[in-house]
């Protein structure tokens, strides 16, 4: 009888990436789901927050790597749970800004502990050391990755 963890070691480097990626997004998903949270939904606030209130709606489509439409979407969303306000930059009035309410920043506080132990429960038996290492690899083979992209 092949278990899973038989057929996980038979698969390539890059499907054996791709699925701990899919099933870490999983946990995460599963986990932020009673606070109403989707992927994108997610995703967005967390990276609205790494890049600093009042990021633009293109740089912020091209953090995330998704179109701008897709962002739109997912930015309506957020604006409906009260969770980001939108409005023109003093700059350019074509451009918008995305900036996290207060009930925004309060959420981020409750979903930022849950991805952490999300973190933990995946990374539980690795060293801080071996973790530290798998990210320079990881680093490097997406450098390399995209150098091979731009020949």
């Amino acid at each position: 009888m092949i278990h899973d963890s038989d057929v996980f070691l038979q698969l390539s480097l890059a499907e054996q990436l791709l699925k701990v990626s899919r099933v870490w997004k999983m946990a995460a998903d599963k986990e932020l789901a009673p606070l109403g949270l989707t992927h994108p939904r997610w995703t967005a606030l967390w990276k609205i927050r790494r890049l600093g209130d009042s990021v633009g709606q293109k740089r912020l489509a091209c953090a995330l790597e998704i179109e701008l439409p897709s962002l739109m979407r997912t930015l309506s969303h957020l604006e409906e749970q009260s969770l980001i306000v939108r409005h023109p930059c003093e700059h350019d009035k074509r451009s918008r800004l995305v900036c996290l309410t207060d009930e925004g920043k309060q959420l981020l506080t409750k979903m930022e502990a849950r991805i952490l132990q999300v973190r933990s429960d995946i990374l539980a038996g690795i060293s801080a050391k071996e973790v530290e290492k798998l990210s320079l690899l990881l680093n490097t083979m997406t450098g390399n990755a995209l150098n091979t992209l731009s020949e």
